[in-house]
């Protein structure tokens, strides 16, 4: 029998099965689709605008907002996660400044930024509200938050607690973490953007076309067949705007 997979977020080895990542390359269409109709709605040219990326892992996405124009800053909480952006980026972007820090302290200046995406971090956080009002901060009057997160329902806590942390065939994270407490439905945290004067304005579904791809490619992944890379034109997440969001969930708020 093979050996199991060595689950590690954030790690070097190849050998690694990184859900973190796993994450970022299937979302990453879907999320550079929804910023941009967003700046559309909002009316917000990238060109000569400041985002910033909080829960940025590898830089994929804030890599992705600077090729859209935008100045962009991108903060992750973990040390190894910035100097693999940095390394990743080979100085492509020269503008482009990966910084460690927690969501609730972003040691960012005031009122700095235009849009702030934040990725990979309200379903991981039990402080929401600190990580919100530091968001509200760092943005400007009118500036804008977007977010993707994961809602609180049978099915997401099959998935997020079940499939990608306990099942052996198809766990990508280290245990832990996700929590039913962590996840969050679109009512309650459209309340808690509320609570730090964020309007929210938008909520979008977006998921696999066929969820079965989402398993089949999770296993070859986890069984060393298939890179990160090849994940995403299998899984195929789209926007479904019309949807309940049954699993993940995008959205945007407006600041006062």
């Amino acid at each position: 029998m093979a050996a199991a997979p060595h689950i590690e977020l954030d790690s070097r080895s190849p050998e690694a099965v990184d859900g973190r990542q796993i994450r970022a390359v299937t979302f990453q269409d879907s999320r550079l689709e929804y910023v941009r109709g967003t700046l559309g709605n909002v009316n917000l040219p990238a060109s000569g605008s400041r985002a910033v990326v909080v829960g940025s892992g590898r830089g994929l996405l804030a890599r992705g907002l600077a090729g859209l124009g935008f100045d962009v800053v991108a903060v992750d909480p973990s040390a190894a996660a910035t100097e693999i952006a940095r390394e990743a980026d080979g100085g492509e972007h020269p503008g482009l400044d990966y910084r460690t820090a927690p969501a609730e302290r972003l040691g960012l200046a005031d009122g700095a930024f235009d849009l702030a995406y934040y990725a990979d971090t309200f379903e991981i956080t039990s402080e929401l509200d600190l990580v919100l009002a530091e968001a509200a901060r760092v943005l400007r009057p009118g500036g804008v938050l977007i977010y993707d997160t994961v809602n609180r329902t049978f099915l997401s806590r099959l998935i997020y607690l079940g499939a990608f942390q306990r099942v052996p065939m198809t766990r990508i994270m280290p245990a832990g973490r996700y929590t039913a407490a962590r996840l969050r439905t679109p009512a309650e945290l459209i309340a808690a953007l509320e609570r730090q004067g964020l309007r929210n304005e938008d909520i979008c579904d977006f998921k696999p076309k066929d969820p079965r791809s989402l398993v089949k490619a999770t296993m070859a992944r986890r069984r060393g067949r298939i890179s990160d890379e090849q994940i995403p034109p299998i899984v195929d997440f789209v926007l479904a705007p019309d949807a309940r969001p049954l699993v993940t969930y995008l959205g945007y708020a407006r600041k006062g």
